[in-house]
């Protein structure tokens, strides 16, 4: 509760401040995962891209909404000790004997969270719920985006334990905003996965490790160039709204050497990987018949008003900053 309601606060007050990846890169993610898929699922999975697409942002809708979905997100691994990330256990009944369910709530269950939802993913394809299966897929899809960014594994996700409030935002939305338009997102065919909870443990293992160097650039450069130069204002629609400047982004985006980047191909990968994986568990049914599954008009118009109006309440919540 301590990190929601701080959260809120922050979004309230500070420049592109987000509590996940931004909206822009959870979509392209769950996109372009679609392309790493078999010819067995890609009929299926492309036939319904849009609905992947834009509904790759619906566990955050549910954040604030939902109790029990804000510590789906994330890993505060540092709060159990340093190297944690090495040492905590990999299964979840594990884990809870050892810290009391109360506990991981308390500090985030990205990790644990992703194999569960590979389950009842998995499940879904079995019986041949197409409904679900999008519905998961594209949840999937998101947590597993979340373990793949750094600042969603430390207890300091948002630089307010150092100076460096906005640091979330800034690496996980302005950045992909600004360059990913040339980053090179093949990253080829979707493999099945021996053991999924490990291999999202690895996600997240891998995303903390980057951590020293996401702080500490971002520090070398304001200490350089300035507070001054750190922020500009940009005209969004009727709004001038504050940002990182791009000469300020630009620096930090060259430091990071392609980080950003390349945590953004481990996401589409991954997801990929998952998919496929659900659907060799279950037994690879035959996603082709369910091909002509659509989703009756009023849900998908109750499915766009629902995004717009978190869109709309996002916008306002962050002070008009993107």
């Amino acid at each position: 509760m301590k990190r929601i309601v701080f959260t809120f606060i922050l979004l309230l007050v500070l420049p592109s401040v987000q509590a996940m990846w931004g909206f822009f890169a959870h979509q392209r993610i769950n996109r372009l995962a679609v392309f790493t898929l078999p010819a067995e699922m890609i009929g299926f999975y492309k036939h319904n891209i849009q609905y992947l697409t834009e509904n790759a942002v619906n566990p955050d809708r549910r954040r604030y909404a939902v109790e029990g979905e804000a510590p789906r997100h994330f890993l505060d691994a540092d709060v159990y000790g340093d190297s944690a990330v090495y040492k905590l256990p990999r299964y979840w009944n594990e884990a809870v004997e050892k810290y009391s369910e109360d506990t991981l709530q308390a500090y985030g269950i990205v990790p644990w969270h992703i194999n569960r939802v590979k389950s009842w993913l998995t499940d879904a394809m079995q019986i041949r719920d197409a409904s679900a299966i999008l519905r998961l897929s594209a949840d999937l899809g998101h947590y597993i985006a979340d373990a793949n960014v750094p600042l969603h594994t430390t207890e300091n996700y948002n630089g307010q334990m150092t100076n460096q409030y906005g640091i979330h935002g800034f690496w996980e939305s302005r950045l992909p905003e600004l360059y990913s338009d040339n980053y090179d997102f093949f990253v080829g065919k979707a493999n099945y996965i021996k053991n999924t909870q490990l291999e999202a443990w690895e996600a997240v293992i891998q995303a903390n490790n980057t951590l020293d160097s996401v702080f500490r650039f971002e520090k070398e450069l304001t200490d350089k160039l300035g507070a001054d130069k750190k922020y500009a204002f940009e005209t969004r629609g009727n709004t001038t709204v504050k940002v990182y400047s791009r000469s300020f982004s630009k620096a930090y985006h060259e430091k990071l050497n392609g980080m950003v980047e390349r945590q953004m191909r481990k996401a589409i990968k991954m997801v990929g990987d998952f998919w496929y994986t659900c659907w060799i568990d279950a037994g690879q049914p035959n996603l082709d018949e369910l091909i002509d599954f659509e989703f009756t008009e009023d849900e998908l118009n109750q499915k766009k008003e629902e995004l717009k109006q978190w869109k709309e309440q996002k916008y306002k919540s962050r002070g008009h900053e993107n």
